[in-house]
Order: structure tokens, then C-alpha cells, then sequence
């Protein structure tokens, strides 16, 4: 089982395939991990490895997966944000493109304001983001069904201290995607394809809002996850977005 470790950082990462780098981040909010791909409406590490270099990774202290380290409550999207970019140093990668499911939206919006020159695309899959209708179901959702299990596991922790955890990484953040402003999408030249979803986690309104933003962007078909034939529609889209921005940067880096 491959571990890139970084002092006290230790995460988990798969990969399959080889070619141009697909960095995919799973879904399932703070508990999000490689295995848990299994139960996505499709499998980056088996639906792209076919011509991509796909690398997932467990999130840091998600239950149930192989990722531990520190609970930076001061640096909650920014300590993400140090393993997913450590992970691609450590693997001798420079420039990327990446997928992110859940969590993942508002992970690869805070990857394109800290590294957006490593990033060459991103692809973002039914993505979390704000509700005013569901203004703390980030929080309560974790406080409830990550946290519990945490603090069993890490005794040098409290739930005082994952509320508060929390509380910086959602509650203070309350708007729009929780780690950029519009006018950093706005201003966002990377290309980034959107396959919304509808539900208080993954809001329609705030996943266009991001797409008519963002003056690269694209939108799969809604709704897409309704059965095989639609998953099929949009799993096409995806490799069609992918194989039209890695190829040019290849082709540039053998210049």
C-alpha cells in the first residue's frame, strides 16, 4: 500500500494507468477515501487509467481510510490542499489535471488559488458548496458523522476541537464554494468541466453558478446519474474534456 508521508502527514494513494496525470479527489465529505470510489456513479482509477496516469488519494483523517496527520484547525482547505500538492511533488509530477467528487469541488477551487500554474484542467463531479436553504449541513454532517469516530480514534483530540475545525472549514466560510470568491472564478482562466448535482449537499444553483462564471468552463448534461445509458453520456464528456486540454500540453512539454 503506497503512503507519501510529509513529518507527520501519512496519506494513502493508489494509482493505475500511465500517461498524462488525472489527480482525482474522492467524495463523502470528510471521510472521503480510495475505497469509497467504488460507490461513486463511476471510477476515475478504472474509467480513465485506460489513458491517463489516475492517482487517488485518501483525504487526511477521513474514517476508514489510511490518511492521518495533524487537525490543523487554523488551516482547515490549506492542510488538503499541502497533502494533494505534496502527494504530486513526492510522485515527481509538476503539472496536473484534476477531479474532484463532493468535497472535491471546493478542493480544486482552493488548488487553483494556491497552485493554479500546476493545474492544466479540472473537472468537478456533483460538487459540495453553500445553500442558504442548508446554511450548516457541512457542519452538522461532520459534527455527526466524521467527528465522533475521529475523536475515538485520535484521544489528543476533543469534539470541541473538531467543532471548532468545523466551524473555520464551514461555518465562517458560509458562501458560495467556501474556499474562493467569485471573483477569483471569474478571473479563473483553467478549464473546468461541471457535472452538477441536486441535493442540499450538492447544490444546482451554486454548481452553474461557478460554470457561468468561469470564463473556460463547460457543463455535462443534468441530470446525469439517473441510469447507466446518462452516467455513460457523461463519463464520455469527461474524456472528451480531458483529452482535449492534456494532449496540448504535452505536446508543449516535448517542445
Amino acid at each position: 500500500m503506497p503512503i507519501y508521508e510529509n513529518g507527520p502527514v501519512k496519506i494513502h494513494y493508489e494509482e493505475a494507468g500511465s500517461g498524462f496525470p488525472l489527480l482525482v479527489i474522492p467524495g463523502g465529505g470528510l471521510n472521503a477515501t480510495i475505497a469509497g470510489l467504488a460507490n461513486h456513479a463511476f471510477n476515475p482509477l478504472e474509467a480513465f487509467s485506460d489513458r491517463y496516469r489516475v492517482i487517488a488519494l485518501d483525504l487526511r483523517n477521513a474514517n476508514g481510510g489510511q490518511g492521518e496527520g495533524p487537525l490543523e484547525i487554523e488551516r482547515t482547505w490549506d492542510g488538503f490542499t499541502d497533502d494533494q500538492l505534496g502527494l504530486m511533488d513526492h510522485l515527481g509530477i509538476d503539472r496536473f489535471m484534476v477531479m474532484g467528487f463532493c468535497i472535491g469541488g471546493p478542493m480544486i477551487w482552493n488548488l487553483l488559488k494556491r497552485a493554479g500554474d500546476r493545474v492544466v484542467a479540472a473537472t468537478l463531479v456533483h460538487p459540495s458548496g453553500y445553500i442558504s436553504s442548508h446554511p450548516d449541513i457541512f457542519y452538522q454532517n461532520n459534527i455527526n458523522g466524521w467527528a465522533p469516530d475521529f475523536v475515538k480514534r485520535r484521544p489528543e483530540y476533543t469534539m470541541e476541537m473538531t467543532s471548532e475545525f468545523l466551524n473555520n472549514m464551514y461555518t465562517k466560510r458560509a458562501d458560495f464554494v467556501f474556499t474562493v470568491d467569485r471573483d477569483f472564478v471569474r478571473n479563473c482562466q483553467t478549464p473546468v468541466l461541471v457535472l452538477p448535482d441536486d441535493i442540499p449537499a450538492h447544490p444546482y444553483m451554486t454548481a452553474m453558478e461557478t460554470a457561468l462564471l468561469a470564463p473556460n468552463s463547460q457543463v455535462s448534461l443534468y441530470p446525469w446519474k439517473e441510469n447507466d445509458r446518462k452516467i455513460e453520456l457523461a463519463v464520455r464528456h469527461i474524456r472528451g474534456f480531458l483529452a482535449t486540454n492534456a494532449p496540448a500540453v504535452m505536446a508543449a512539454a516535448a517542445e
